[in-house]
């Protein structure tokens, strides 16, 4: 059923993967260059495939296994999009490319938050099915 609390959350997950890409900046280099995700085709990517997930998942309400495991990818996938912020933040070297660090590079956690109170739903959803299925 598509007016589950699972699909506001999904909803609001791919709104923030999708949407507050292009309002808030990842960082601003040390020359005073804004930098936002639309800049960098790999950020751009995976906050779309995120986006994009979440909106596959809210359609697979049906197989709510699939749809709890979809979310669980999804959370993988801005974990590692979280990692590449790390990284790009915290340069191997030593030395900074970033001087100020923006509230986009906290959107992935948004979005794996919602994920993660979705798929707590999923499985909510799941175990109903399944203590009404035991009393059949």
């Amino acid at each position: 059923m598509l007016q589950r609390i699972q699909s506001i959350y999904l909803l609001a997950a791919a709104g923030v993967s999708a949407g507050l890409i292009f309002v808030f900046h990842l960082w601003v280099t040390n020359d005073d260059v804004v930098v936002y995700a639309k800049d960098d085709i790999k950020y751009l990517a995976m906050f779309v495939a995120s986006a994009a997930l979440s909106l596959v998942t809210i359609f697979k309400y049906k197989n709510r296994k699939s749809q709890f495991i979809l979310g669980r990818l999804n959370i993988i996938l801005n974990f590692i999009l979280l990692g590449f912020f790390v990284y790009q933040s915290l340069n191997v070297s030593g030395e900074t490319n970033v001087s100020e660090k923006g509230i986009g590079m906290l959107l992935p956690i948004i979005s794996i938050v919602f994920l993660a109170l979705a798929n707590k739903a999923i499985k909510k959803d799941e175990d109903l099915v399944k203590s009404v299925d035991r009393l059949r």
